[in-house]
């Protein structure tokens, strides 16, 4: 629908970059998709996992509970949004041993190292596939002088998206507005576009886990030098991410089974063992990253 609406309808997206920036619109989305879960059962409400960012404050915590409660839920458990992804890629986060984890999704990427049931370290970065998108509208505006969508953009990358060069080029066509003429046009995008424009948010990816090696404990590092970084997220799933990362950190990667889903899977584990993996939402781990 963006793009596409009359003046009197607005799309809204009420989770950006992994913080809730409308709670009204939040909770009828919630409302909606509780009734659409339950069925004809209206009368019994159902029990809610939700997998929140490190860091929130108590008062956060309590403010989510209590929008997920008037949504129609009749429990709330709240988990780290790394842990859920550590537990739904399969890591053993109780074990004394540190695991990595990079979460890649629309809005932020995260890579955060899990220990002992707990997140050790964290940092945030504003990169993910809604930056990757618009640094392929300024690439193709720039090259071609073409203008396009995001909802192209995106289709676009993920069609054709790869973290590295590929042997043999790949095109689909795209339209868009040029910049010059103002009508409507076609482009026949190459991969190579897509690589080069992406290329940067790729870099910033590497770095990220570098910079956390150096931060952590020697004895960490360690045991993340043996067992590697887990790849998750919608984004993780592009091809050649995993090669890439692993050049440039020295680091074995690998990509979760179906990474778009495992902080879910992850969420949904807690939801039905939930003395299994403790009280995580209740952490008092605190974000090092912005």
């Amino acid at each position: 629908m963006e793009g596409r609406t009359p003046d009197d309808v607005r799309v809204v997206r009420p989770v950006q970059e992994g913080a809730v920036v409308d709670f009204e619109v939040l909770e009828a989305m919630l409302r909606l998709l509780m009734l659409q879960v339950q069925g004809r059962r209206l009368w019994v409400r159902p029990r809610v996992a939700v997998a929140v960012p490190c860091g929130l404050t108590d008062l956060e915590l309590r403010g989510l509970r209590e929008m997920v409660e008037s949504a129609g839920a009749r429990t709330v458990i709240t988990v780290e949004q790394p842990i859920a992804a550590a537990i739904g890629a399969g890591l053993p986060v109780d074990e004394a041993c540190g695991q990595m984890v990079l979460d890649v999704g629309a809005g932020r990427a995260t890579v955060t190292v899990v220990s002992l049931g707990g997140v050790v370290y964290t940092r945030t970065l504003r990169v993910g596939g809604d930056h990757m998108d618009e640094a392929l509208i300024e690439h193709v505006r720039n090259r071609h002088r073409l203008l396009l969508s995001r909802g192209m953009a995106e289709e676009a990358r993920v069609t054709l998206g790869s973290a590295s060069r590929l042997s043999e080029a790949r095109t689909m066509w795209v339209r868009g507005r040029h910049l010059e003429s103002g009508f409507p046009r076609a482009l026949e995008l190459s991969s190579d576009d897509v690589y080069e424009a992406i290329a940067d948010p790729v870099r910033q990816l590497g770095e990220a886990l570098i910079g956390c090696l150096e931060r952590i404990a020697p004895d960490l590092a360690a045991d993340v030098a043996e067992t590697g970084v887990v790849l998750t997220g919608g984004v993780a799933a592009m091809p050649a991410l995993d090669h890439a990362l692993g050049e440039a950190t020295g680091l074995p990667v690998i990509t979760a089974e179906a990474p778009e889903t495992a902080t879910v899977r992850g969420a949904s584990a807690v939801l039905r063992s939930p003395g299994m993996f403790g009280s995580r939402g209740r952490s008092a781990t605190r974000s090092m990253g912005g």
